[in-house]
């Protein structure tokens, strides 16, 4: 066997709006010698004459990725924006390729080069890719003087960003509207987000956002204001949410089941903990379920997975396949003897379990539970100052029991 027949077959070679002009000779030689090309319709067009088989790419890009597969065993070509593993195309292509059966040849990503147009250190830029997101994913990075490169589908996706900006308060906001980086018809401008925009922005375009104004920012540390969430009373109260996500301990990209969700303000503030977390939230009541979905969307974690139905009917009847294991388990709601029957048998050993009681009978199981399995038993009592005749005094809200333990 020849090193040629070892070679991997699937060259993913950066493309820039620069053409051929900006490829390296290595990148050049994969073209020149490919007997398919594949690429975006926007792509191709800035394709020399080649004597390879030239095809675009469909529309999902899933689509795609049978007729990649079928011309195993050629020299083939696909063009992928700038750097393809850094918001490109790469790391869905690998997914279906082995290690040996393909090689990444990396063009400069967009956001270097619209990091170097502003002259913003790009490890201090937070950089998002929107093309298929909604525009809310901005929502947790909007504190006045950051910085962040954001990469949308068209013109008219900058315009809903200016304008959902002036909605949340961020309307002093300066947009630098960058178009073609690297081509012959790059154009840069700049522009605050409540003032009226240019008609004519095409793709390919960037973002650079400079956040202004008096919106209110969202904070970073759990326990934030109940206000920032809907709800119709069944919510975990901010303080008792801090302790909640402090037990629950939630670390980068575990998984969470919030059992009775609510309002989803556990599940929201777990999600926002570290973008590669994911949640599963419970809910029997289709309005709440409805609620919780619309508070992740505004905050900006839109992949929250809220499901309607009894919690331990879905215990017993779905498979782990249906209902992935979570490394956490919050309970806020519908707490029983069934319930944590169902969830001790199948939680995987090193499961973190919270679970809140307010009631006596709720306090009494866990008491029971913690007395049989372990696990630390936590009373929060919790009071604030409310008027009293002429003066203040305290009043106290019901208190909290909370189970932690780890199964």
């Amino acid at each position: 066997m020849t090193d040629a027949d070892d070679a991997p077959w699937l060259t993913v070679l950066g493309w820039g709006e620069s053409g051929t002009a900006g490829l390296t000779p290595a990148s050049r030689e994969a073209l020149e010698t490919a007997e398919v090309v594949f690429g975006a319709r926007r792509h191709l067009r800035l394709l020399p004459a080649l004597s390879a088989e030239v095809r675009e790419w469909p529309v999902p890009f899933a689509d795609g990725i049978p007729e990649l597969l079928a011309e195993r065993g050629r020299r083939v070509v696909m063009l992928a924006s700038g750097d393809p593993f850094w918001f490109g195309a790469g790391a869905t292509l690998a997914r279906h390729l082995a290690p040996g059966e393909w090689r990444a040849l990396p063009s400069p990503s967009t956001f270097s080069l619209a990091a170097s147009r502003l002259g913003w250190a790009l490890e201090g830029v937070t950089c998002l890719g929107l093309h298929a997101r909604p525009l809310t994913r901005l929502r947790p990075y909007l504190h006045r003087g950051r910085r962040l490169l954001v990469l949308l589908r068209d013109g008219a996706a900058v315009n809903e960003l200016a304008g959902w900006l002036a909605h949340v308060g961020f309307g002093a906001s300066r947009l630098h509207v960058m178009e073609a980086l690297g081509g012959i018809e790059e154009r840069v401008r700049s522009v605050r987000a409540d003032a009226e925009l240019p008609d004519d922005i095409t793709h390919p375009v960037a973002v650079g956002l400079e956040v202004d104004g008096d919106g209110p920012a969202l904070p970073l540390m759990p326990g934030r204001s109940d206000d920032w969430f809907e709800h119709d009373g069944q919510i975990t109260r901010q303080v008792v949410r801090a302790a909640t996500l402090a037990a629950l301990a939630p670390t980068p990209g575990e998984r969470l089941w919030d059992i009775g969700t609510g309002s989803g303000s556990v599940a929201i503030e777990w999600l926002l903990a570290h973008p590669d977390n994911r949640a599963l939230g419970l809910e029997r009541n289709a309005e709440r379920a409805a609620r919780a979905r619309h508070n992740a969307r505004k905050l900006g974690v839109d992949w929250f997975e809220v499901v309607e139905g009894d919690a331990l009917e879905m215990l017993n009847g779905k498979t782990p396949e249906d209902l992935p294991l979570p490394d956490a388990v919050f309970i806020g709601g519908g707490l029983s003897e069934a319930l944590l029957t169902a969830l001790w048998l199948r939680l995987r050993s090193g499961t973190r379990l919270v679970a809140n009681a307010v009631t006596l009978e709720s306090e009494a199981l866990l008491s029971h539970w913690q007395n049989h399995v372990g696990g630390e038993l936590v009373r929060l009592e919790l009071s604030s100052a409310a008027a009293l005749g002429t003066r203040r005094g305290w009043k106290a809200a019901y208190p909290i029991v909370q189970w932690r333990v780890v199964r």
